[in-house]
């Protein structure tokens, strides 16, 4: 794992580092959003794998109200099926979507059905958050994972109980959108940041003098950037020659860290003052060794086991270290010359950071 930490950090420093990247990439146009639905149903069709009825009640009303809608009166008669179960249906409806395009659909088990592994999503209205729907979904599920249990070993891989209906919903009502083409165009930023708004104005304003003869863009906060559409372009050829300008965004000082995976990520803005580092380990090995002790010939003792205790403990590592330098370049060379893992790394760099000599903000997930 050292290994591979130490050729991920230095396949970073060989790539190059003053590439512009696009507009469309780092930021997006307010009020051009993905809108989600949600809805519950029914899926049918499972070969013994659905809901046990007694114990999820409400799979057992939603079956006997679909039934009933079907003309098949089932209420006084008991269901003991294992075929059914109850699902949650969600779904995200892109932007400019019109009625009759088709949107994929995730199906999530609610009841206690071990698999829904051959079921079919019966009709499912999708609804907003407003309660009106907009989608009814329908079709046969993909499932990723799987399960097989025996008597004394079970092997599963993924999770059987959510599955994808490629363009399973089909949309029967536009969702309402807050985007105006005839107003002003407000960019936002994905990362706030005051320096790569100002460099997007001024990238917009650049191409829109040598393109109409007049600036059009000016920023307003860290996250958003205003422009004026000239009225002899339409609004989509104007947003796709906008979203191809180059920027050079701005990043934080900033070093994310995962303990419970042991990753570490460094902004190349990271900088450290000079600071002295040892880091150490102590191991500590305790080992057992039966002994058979056995009394004198001729005497009333008993045979009995003893047992002999070792104890070993060992300090490796406590070399000193001085790291020194304002770049991440830097940093990563002195990490490496203490030959650390990565949990040893995550424990540096909060020192560090304690000790006030990391000017970078951390942030633990």
């Amino acid at each position: 794992m050292k290994r591979a930490f130490a050729f991920l950090l230095a396949l970073m420093f060989c790539l190059p580092t003053a590439a512009g990247v696009r507009v469309k990439d780092i930021a997006f146009v307010r009020g051009v959003r993905d809108n989600q639905l949600i809805g519950y149903g029914l899926v049918v069709g499972l070969q013994g794998t659905g809901d046990t009825l007694r114990n999820s009640v409400f799979t057992e009303q939603a079956l006997q109200s679909m039934l009933d809608r079907m003309g098949i009166a089932v209420r006084n008669g008991v269901l003991r099926t294992r075929n059914v179960a109850a699902v949650l249906v969600t779904a995200d409806v892109p932007p400019f979507v019109g009625v009759g395009s088709r949107i994929d659909v995730t199906v999530s088990s609610l009841g206690d059905a071990t698999s829904l592994v051959g079921g079919t999503l019966a009709m499912t209205a999708l609804a907003g958050p407003n309660g009106v729907s907009y989608a009814s979904a329908q079709g046969q599920i993909a499932i990723a994972g799987f399960s097989a249990a025996g008597q004394t070993e079970q092997l599963s891989q993924g999770v059987p109980t959510t599955g994808r209906v490629a363009a399973g919903a089909s949309i029967e009502r536009e969702v309402p959108s807050a985007f105006d083409p005839l107003g002003p165009v407000t960019l936002e930023l994905r990362n706030a940041d005051f320096k790569t708004a100002t460099r997007v104005s001024d990238a917009i304003n650049a191409y829109a003098r040598r393109r109409f003869g007049l600036a059009i863009a000016q920023e307003r906060d860290n996250r958003t950037v205003e422009m004026r559409r000239p009225q002899n372009i339409s609004y989509s050829r104007f947003m796709a020659e906008i979203g191809d300008l180059a920027v050079q965004p701005d990043t934080p000082a900033r070093i994310v860290i995962d303990a419970r995976s042991g990753t570490v990520v460094i902004g190349a803005d990271v900088q450290i003052s000079t600071v002295a580092v040892t880091h150490g380990a102590l191991s500590v090995r305790i080992s057992e060794t039966p002994e058979v002790s056995q009394p004198a010939p001729l005497s009333r003792g008993k045979t009995v086991v003893t047992s002999r205790t070792s104890v070993d403990a060992r300090e490796s590592g406590g070399q000193f270290a001085i790291m020194r330098g304002a770049s991440l370049k830097a940093l990563v060379r002195g990490l490496n010359q203490i030959g650390l893992k990565p949990a040893g790394v995550i424990a540096i760099l909060q020192a560090i950071k304690t000790a006030g000599a990391l000017q970078a903000e951390i942030v633990v997930q």
